[in-house]
């Protein structure tokens, strides 16, 4: 029957709904998150002052819980790329930091060079991986990742070695590497904020 017929046609058809997506961009929370931190822990390494609850706050705080909520949120909004990366760098801190305090608690043994060398390495490779990802995205981040990768190898280097003036240079290299990403998140922020490119990221093609 033709009414039949075209009843059964309207209930094959599929109906789309295109969902706009109005949250706000996590990234450079989670940028700014690390790129403090890591500027303040290689302030550190480079010389300027001790290692003290300054930097283990911002560890827990800024450069861990900060991450781990953008990438929470770049979960929501469907970014593997950035779940992956906020997440677990966030909880690279709270390693960090965990490393650093269990030790005093009496809670567990204190890490030799070897173990530490062997953490701050496999972090390396990771993060070597991971910027192979950032080709497909903008040259800042590219920057971002590669810096980081060298520092992690640095300090890798530097704590199987024990020599205290590659510790040093890694830690001038870290500050590079924390202000690229401050400078990353903050591009994002004012690019948006006024609609046309402020600051450049450099995007890929």
């Amino acid at each position: 029957m033709p009414q039949e017929s075209a009843t059964l046609a309207r209930l094959d058809t599929v109906t789309t709904t295109k969902i706009l997506d109005s949250t706000a961009n996590p990234a450079p929370l989670g940028l700014l998150g690390f790129g403090l931190t890591t500027v303040l822990l290689n302030l550190h390494n480079a010389g300027f002052f001790p290692l003290g609850s300054m930097i283990l706050g911002m560890g827990l705080f800024c450069g861990g819980l900060a991450q781990i909520l953008a990438g929470l949120l770049e979960w929501k909004k469907g970014n593997t790329f950035g779940t992956t990366a906020f997440t677990l760098y966030g909880i690279f801190w709270w390693s960090l930091v965990a490393a650093l305090i269990l030790p005093r608690t009496g809670w567990a043994e204190g890490n030799d060079n070897t173990a530490m060398a062997a953490y701050l390495f496999i972090w390396g490779l990771f993060t070597a991986v991971m910027f192979l990802g950032t080709l497909r995205i903008s040259r800042a981040l590219q920057f971002v990742f590669a810096s980081l990768t060298l520092l992690f190898f640095l300090l890798a280097l530097g704590d199987l070695t024990g020599s205290a003036g590659l510790k040093t240079f890694a830690g001038y290299e870290g500050i590079i590497c924390g202000a690229s990403a401050m400078y990353t998140a903050l591009a994002q922020v004012l690019n948006e904020v006024y609609g046309r490119p402020i600051l450049p990221l450099g995007g890929v093609k």
